[in-house]
């Protein structure tokens, strides 16, 4: 049920994604000019189909001049005159943009599947939009092709929240076949250790599946973990007993990372956790302090649990003692909540999915696509990976898994009308 809690939490600033809530706006219209709630007092005769197909004509010409609205802020980018796109001037907040997106053909894609001009009392929401949005995106990937690098987040993208990502899950084949044709795969996680049996132990059921395949050894090559967002680099190594092996910080740190003094660093993570600590105090939290070398968080006591508001306070608290600290503006960092957990790593996902690209050898933003399910503005990791390349918001595992059957059929599709 939809209590007014939840309605209202949901309208907070830091919990919005303005250029969604803008395209669900324009889909209001005819919604409210053709969906006709009142049919059901209407004769029988009615056709639910026929009110439907007007519906999604009004739904897909929208979402064409959003198309061309998108096409024309690409065209300022590159220009350089961003600033006086007219989507910029409608949606501020808007980021950059890799590649156009395919709104009129991914609405009729979602339409197909979720029936949305067939609602009649349900409008067009979020989660309709953000879908689309993903259709769209892949869709101009797959068509421009070839997809070089994909980059995944972890927890609540590849696995559940806190588990592992084990062999019996569904994205590992769907990971496979990716790899089979042609692209790169980066995991970019928060998850911050310098000991390869760490990260075995949260991706072992994927590590062990490719050590098993028959691809050729140098396609197993093409897999590599990024952790503590953009701290430490992890290869494929199929002769290392936990399948991968460290790489050394020369071979793929960007010449800015190699900027960041140590200092800066220790600093940063002192004033985190200082602010981290007043927070656990002031809010009566039953917390612990956990404190890594390039990133300090706060975890629960055995038995507690965080409620979502006070993760978010502290996370905000946080975010801004640091942005105006001197040296939070001398050096990136990214505070997040990790579901039962606030932690504050150095560097960001998109510093991440930059390392991924210069160690596979250059890969653009518009050949890479990142796929993680925290995209909000606030207290969200993957929210700076869209400064980087591409993006898919995704909702939970499942639609990772949605999502990868997808490319695979319009793939599939792409292949069949080139040849």
């Amino acid at each position: 049920m939809t209590t007014r809690y939840r309605v209202e939490y949901a309208l907070k600033t830091h919990r919005r994604d303005q250029l969604i809530e803008w395209v669900k706006g324009l889909l209001a219209v005819p919604f409210v000019l053709h969906s006709q709630p009142t049919a059901v007092f209407e004769p029988q005769g009615t056709s639910v189909d026929e009110t439907a197909l007007v519906t999604q004509r009004r739904y897909a010409e929208i979402m064409r001049d959003v198309e061309e609205i998108v096409n024309d802020h690409i065209a300022h980018q590159q220009a350089g005159t961003h600033d006086r796109s007219k989507l910029k001037l409608l949606v501020p907040s808007v980021a950059t943009f890799f590649t156009p997106l395919a709104l009129h053909d991914a609405f009729i894609w979602q339409d197909q599947r979720r029936f949305i001009s067939w609602r009649r009392f349900v409008p067009p929401s979020f989660n309709d939009v953000r879908l689309v949005l993903n259709t769209a995106q892949v869709m101009s990937l797959v068509r421009n092709g070839p997809l070089e690098l994909v980059t995944f987040d972890g927890d609540v993208t590849l696995y559940d929240d806190g588990q592992s990502l084990t062999p019996d899950n569904p994205v590992i084949p769907r990971i496979l076949q990716l790899m089979r044709r042609g692209s790169r795969i980066g995991i970019v996680t928060a998850a911050g250790y310098a000991e390869a049996r760490r990260y075995y132990e949260r991706l072992y059921g994927l590590l062990d599946a490719l050590h098993a395949s028959n691809m050729p050894p140098s396609w197993k090559q093409n897999l590599i973990v990024l952790g503590g967002e953009s701290n430490y680099c992890f290869k494929f190594a199929g002769d290392s007993p936990d399948l991968l092996k460290l790489v050394p910080r020369n071979d793929w740190l960007l010449p800015e990372m190699t900027l960041w003094q140590e200092s800066d660093i220790t600093e940063l993570l002192d004033i985190a956790e200082s602010s981290l600590r007043d927070t656990v105090k002031n809010m009566r939290m039953d917390a612990l302090i956990v404190r890594k070398e390039r990133a300090v968080g706060i975890i629960p006591q055995a038995g507690h649990k965080f409620c979502r508001e006070t993760l978010e306070e502290t996370v905000l608290i946080t975010q801004k003692i640091l942005e105006i600290s001197p040296v939070g503006r001398r050096l990136p960092f990214c505070a997040f909540n990790g579901g039962n957990d606030v932690f504050v790593d150095i560097g960001d996902k998109s510093w991440g999915v930059l390392a991924c690209q210069r160690f596979f050898g250059g890969i653009e933003g518009g050949k890479t696509l990142h796929v993680g399910d925290q995209f909000l503005s606030a207290g969200a990791n993957d929210f700076k990976a869209r400064l980087a390349c591409t993006t898919a918001w995704i909702a939970n595992p499942a639609e990772t898994v949605q999502l990868l059957d997808e490319m695979g059929e319009l793939d599939e599709m792409q292949q069949r009308k080139t040849r």
